[in-house]
């Protein structure tokens, strides 16, 4: 049985599965800004969601939803341009509303439509011109590249273009797909992250299976990227397996397979999510190592990831790394600044807390490029992350300045 990954925004088709978009007018832009997916039936899910404590209409009916189909999925309708968050009952029941009618329009149970909205904060949803769509959004559903494209953009707000990622293995004669779609530029500080993702695969899981696998997969990709350090009301990951392949991940060694092509597909939207958030310019992956344990390495990476002073020097390629080891010593770890070294690019520049002899102009070369890599070793263990983030750039201060206007 072989695993093979597919180049970005490369799209291969799970069997089980139809898509549309449509503009309803949300978007002032005129852009698409409602997309649907349909799903066979006996579809199963698994959702995680955003940590923040406020959150949107959709969050709570789609947590309720999951729980009173058993975790059954038969349709997710998406709305950008609008959060439906901080909009009171009124907004739960514009959510509930086009529910149902997506629900009646297909045939299922309010309860097995997945809501999802993504936009801006506090603003009324606009039901009364989302409803009237809905039949032609199940009127034009197809299984085609194009329809998922399609969808892919209607899911968008300051995304500068539609993300998508896919993976396929071979089980005996049978072929299961893993194709993951995504949106996100700001607001991105999983726990989760405004960013919604939607993995859809022809596996046959149950939903604790599910669970668990996407739980692995979201710590090591979506739980370790920042682009702002703000955490969304919104964020959303939900997995769905039609079945369709008839492969069952009860096998074990069709379980590791796929927990590694699950992992490949949400690691490649994690990096293009942080590669195309607003405002930025360069991708850094930064390797905290030495660390105690895992959730040591993640606190110092996240408290550097954070760091305007660091992101600021990173968007003008400035080697600066005091201001990294600063961040390092603020982290709340207990970290001997004598057993820290920091390396930019493969260049030792800061060796068990000084100064280390290294060409500035080749470390500023690099942080130039629009991938660079930074390791921080802390002397203390074997826990380590690989944490994906960017720069802080004038271009992001416009775009969230202007945001809502």
């Amino acid at each position: 049985m072989k695993t093979r990954a597919h180049p970005e925004n490369k799209i291969c088709l799970p069997a089980g599965f139809t898509f549309s978009a449509a503009c309803a007018g949300i978007k002032s832009s005129g852009r698409p800004d409602l997309g649907l997916v349909e799903a066979s039936p006996g579809t199963t899910a698994a959702a995680l969601f955003t940590q923040n404590r406020i959150v949107a209409a959709p969050v709570e009916v789609g947590r309720h939803a999951l729980a009173a189909s058993g975790s059954r999925v038969r349709a997710v309708i998406v709305n950008s341009g609008n959060a439906n968050c901080a909009t009171g009952k009124p907004g739960k029941r514009a959510c509930e509303q086009i529910c149902s009618e997506v629900g009646r329009l297909l045939g299922v149970r309010a309860t097995e439509v997945f809501p999802s909205s993504t936009g801006i904060i506090g603003v009324p949803l606009p039901v009364d011109r989302l409803i009237p769509k809905l039949a032609d959004l199940v009127g034009a559903r197809e299984a085609t590249t194009k329809a998922v494209k399609n969808f892919a953009s209607a899911i968008m707000t300051t995304d500068k273009q539609p993300k998508s990622a896919c993976a396929q293995l071979q089980s005996g004669d049978a072929a299961v797909k893993v194709l993951g779609v995504a949106k996100g530029a700001g607001m991105i500080h999983p726990q989760l992250a405004t960013m919604l993702v939607y993995l859809f695969t022809d596996a046959k899981g149950s939903p604790a299976e599910l669970k668990q696998l996407l739980r692995d997969a979201c710590d090591e990709s979506f739980n370790s990227i920042s682009v702002d350090g703000d955490t969304s009301t919104n964020d959303t990951v939900l997995l769905l397996a039609s079945g369709a392949s008839g492969v069952s991940l009860r096998d074990g060694k069709v379980e590791t397979r796929f927990s590694n092509a699950l992992h490949q597909v949400c690691q490649t939207l994690a990096e293009q999510i942080v590669f195309e958030g607003e405002g930025v310019r360069h991708l850094i992956r930064l390797s905290v190592e030495q660390a105690k344990d895992c959730n040591e390495a993640s606190r110092v990476a996240r408290t550097v990831a954070h760091s305007l002073l660091v992101k600021t020097a990173w968007a003008g390629a400035d080697p600066n790394w005091g201001r990294i080891l600063a961040a390092v010593g603020r982290s709340g770890v207990a970290v001997d600044s004598a057993r820290v070294s920091i390396v930019i690019d493969n260049q030792l520049v800061c060796r068990f807390g000084v100064a280390h002899a290294f060409d500035e102009q080749q470390a500023h070369q690099a942080l130039a490029r629009p991938g660079c890599n930074i390791r921080i070793l802390l002397g203390r263990g074997k826990g380590s992350i690989i944490f994906l983030t960017s720069d802080l750039t004038v271009e992001y201060v416009r775009i969230n300045a202007e945001y809502s206007t």
